[in-house]
Formats: structure tokens, sequence, C-alpha cells
């Protein structure tokens, strides 16, 4: 058939950028439309890299908090948070311009519209100039990302409570802040209040916090905030918000009681959910699955020749999941081009990894206990404590621990797990480990300085090499 594109993308975020480089190095004729205001993606402008250029901020004026306890005097401490909002914006908009060239680079075509579907092969663009546009293609990406998800309750709108969005793009460091959810993102944003010396309180509706984790890591986090003077609730059901004398409160029922909780600023944090609003996915003949476009794991929606990426389609809202399914997604259309499909590649979640830059942070690799038990896996865990290691003793950063998760027959590696200090940058060792189906044994004979933080993966490593 006769197209505009062979390959065109809807999105130029993490997952619609990948793509379409390379898309454009296999030799389609590709084209990215977006009509963000600003373009970069979410990972750029309103997640990853600006939330943890806050946290950088808030853990240096933790760990000055805590001076005295390392033997130093330190005075005078000062929140600016029109500086720390500034250094922000200077960061991110650096990371901005640099994304905003790659995408303007001439190697594809680069529409600035809203895109919608008129029928499976077309879609007309609404474009920023005002105009409208008509585009064909043979094959397409999904890659519109995420939006904030609609408060669950009408007075959270009434009483002017922060989105996520609200509380990246502030200046105001509020004196007493209450978060409401318990994912990642509202783990960080407690990070960076209590960092700053802020009271927080944290509502969670489940049982725990980081939803779909071992349940021994989330009450090791939950631990660690306590320690660090946060207000944590789990398992609570919201009643009612409401404006009182100038500050806010939110009503909630926890352990089958009535509580008040009062601050300056409420946060909303209870997640993102699928932009796909304004796509016309109907028109289209895509099926939709709790708002998401049914995606497999080739990247294929319903059509074939429609495929999606990142968080539009899970199942992993992280942003280099994300990138490896953008280039999945475009090298199976350019498969599907050439009519060989039997080499159509297919997304693998084996490694899956995921890092909260909380205090302690959290970071797991592969499979958990409780994904293992659900699928009838024999296995073997075995962990071991920050609060018995030397080099965390050296640093005052106790909490939390690591886990390592092996099969049963043979011991390989199928799963690791950090609670506690640089655990973002330590599950790495675990990740290269598995990569290459290392076992447990080969892990505790691999050597370690000392004293590091890394060694502290040999003693799970050798009690389960022993048990193998």
């Amino acid at each position: 058939m006769s197209t505009d594109f062979d390959f065109l993308i809807i999105g130029g975020g993490s997952a619609g950028y990948a793509a379409a480089r390379t898309a454009s190095a296999l030799g389609l004729k590709t084209c990215v439309i977006d009509g963000a205001e600003e373009l970069g993606g979410l990972c750029i402008l309103r997640g990853c890299m600006p939330s943890k250029t806050l946290l950088e901020s808030a853990s240096r004026f933790s760990t000055l908090r805590r001076a005295e306890e390392f033997g130093l005097r330190a005075s005078g401490l000062e929140v600016r948070g029109a500086e720390i909002l500034e250094r922000k914006r200077r960061l991110i908009g650096e990371f901005a311009a640099y994304r905003q060239e790659q995408l303007k680079n001439g190697k594809f075509e680069l529409v600035r519209g809203h895109a919608r579907f008129l029928d499976a092969h077309t879609v007309e663009a609404k474009l920023r100039d005002g105009g409208t546009r008509r585009i064909t293609a043979r094959t397409f990406l999904l890659a519109t990302g995420s939006i904030v998800s609609d408060a669950p309750l009408a007075a959270l709108n009434e009483i002017e409570c922060w989105t996520t969005d609200d509380a990246l793009d502030s200046a105001e460091v509020p004196d007493s802040v209450i978060i409401l959810g318990g994912g990642a993102t509202a783990v960080e944003f407690a990070t960076y209040y209590s960092g700053l010396g802020r009271v927080v309180t944290l509502i969670q509706r489940g049982d725990q916090l980081l939803k779909g984790t071992d349940p021994d890591l989330a009450a090791a986090l939950a631990h660690g905030l306590r320690n660090r003077g946060v207000r944590v609730f789990t398992g609570t059901g919201l009643l009612a918000a409401e404006k009182f004398d100038g500050r806010k409160r939110i009503n909630f029922e926890h352990d089958g009681k009535r509580v008040t909780a009062e601050a300056s600023q409420v946060l909303q944090a209870l997640g993102r959910s699928p932009n796909t609003r304004r796509l016309g996915l109907d028109a289209a003949g895509i099926r939709v699955e709790k708002d998401r476009p049914a995606t497999q794991t080739t990247q294929q929606t319903s059509q074939p020749h429609i495929f999606a990426a990142g968080d539009v389609s899970g199942p992993y809202e992280i942003v280099h999941i994300a990138i490896q399914q953008g280039e999945v997604a475009a090298r199976n259309a350019a498969h599907l081009l050439s009519g060989v499909t039997e080499t159509m590649e297919q997304s693998d979640y084996r490694l899956k990894l995921f890092a909260v830059f909380s205090e302690p942070e959290v970071a797991v690799v592969g499979r958990g206990e409780a994904e293992l038990r659900a699928a009838g896996v024999a296995f073997r865990a075995a962990s071991y404590p920050f609060n018995d290691h030397g080099k965390s003793l050296c640093m005052g950063e106790t909490d939390g621990f690591v886990k390592l998760i092996a099969a049963a027959d043979g011991g390989e590696i199928l799963g690791g797990a950090c609670v506690g200090p640089h655990a973002a940058e330590l599950i790495h060792e675990i990740v290269v480990a598995m990569r290459f189906r290392s076992t447990a044994r080969q892990l505790a004979e691999t050597p370690h300085y000392h004293p590091t933080l890394s060694e502290i993966w040999t003693y799970p490593a050798e009690e389960l090499a022993e048990g193998s």
C-alpha cells in the first residue's frame, strides 16, 4: 500500500525516541508525532531526572543534619526552595535540550501535534500551530506515556492538593506534608520532604508499601522511613479531605478507627494512568484492557501492524524497559514490513530491574519469593542485614538487608533484592550475575574488596552455596 511513512511513532519520550532511532537506522521512513508543550518525555521533564535532582538536595541536607553523629558540627543550615528549584530547572533544561536535538537531527521527520486515529492506517494530527495534517503509515508505535491519575476523592481537588507534577515544579517547601500513596513516587517524595526536615505523613491504601514487592522489603522500607521521622500508615481507606484554619486535613480509616492527619499541603501520589484518551484507539480497532492497549511481548497490539511501548503499554513503567520495548517494536516493524515474521523478537523480562531512590533505597532484580511460589518454582532464599556489616556500620547506614534467591536445583540466581544504602547501585552486581546465569556458589567465590558495601552479597551467596 502507498503511505506517507513506513513507521509512525506517536510520542517522543524515551520509548518513542529509541524506536525512531532504531527504525531510521534500519532504513525505515520514520515519523515522530509529539504535541507536548515541551519535548523530552516524562522521564526527563516530570519523572526520573527532576525527582532525583530534588532528592540529591535533600540527601545533602540530611547528611549535614547528622554531622554531630560523626563528630562534626554544622550550623546555620537553611533550606532555600527557590534555589533547589532553579538548580532542577537548569539541569532538566540541559537534559531536555539534548533530547530535543536528537529528535530534530533530521534522521526522521518530527511533527509537532497531537495525533488521533481515523482508521487503522491513518492519523490526523492537530498541529501546535493551529493546522491539521493527515498522515498515513504502514506500521505504528504508540508511545504516549502516562498522565497523573484522577483523584479518588472529589474533595482532594476542592482543597487544591498538589499532584506530583506540581510538587516537582514548586519553590515552596511546606513545613508539613501529607502524601497519599505508597508506590515509588510517594516514598521518594516522603524521603525528599523528610530529608529537608519537614513533617511527613504517608498514607497508603494497600497493606504494604511498594505493591507487588515481597513483604519483607516493604516492611524494611517502612521501618527505615519511620526511623527518619515519617509517619507511615498502610491498610487505610480515605474518607474525606477538607481545609481547616488555613491548613489541610485528610480523614481516613486505619485499624478500624477514624484518623485525622493535618498538614500545610497534601500531595496526591496515587500513581499514573496510560495516556490514551485522545488517541482514538477504537477507530483503529485496537483492543483496550484496563485503559491500556492490549500488548503482546512482541509489542504488537490487537492490530499486528500497530505496536505499543513504554508506560502506555506496561507491564512495567520503567525507563530502561521502555527503551528496550521501543527498540523491539522498531525491529519487529521492520520484520513485519519485510514479510519475515518468523524472526519477530519478544521483550524479555527475566532481568526486570526496579529501584526506588528513597531512604533507605530499594532495588530488585528478577523474581521475588511470592512470584516464584505462585509459579511453582522451587527455590532457596538467604538474606543478610546491613546492621551487621562493617562498611555500612562505618557509614552509619544500618537499615535494611540484602536478599539472594537461587534455584533449588543447582543454585542459579533467580533474583536479588536490597533495602539499604546505595541499593540502586548494589543491585547491578546481581544483574550482571543473572545476565550470565551465575550460581550462588560462583558469586560467593568471586573476590570482593574489604571493606565495601558490595561484599555484603557474599554472605547470602555463601549460605546458599553451602546448601546446594
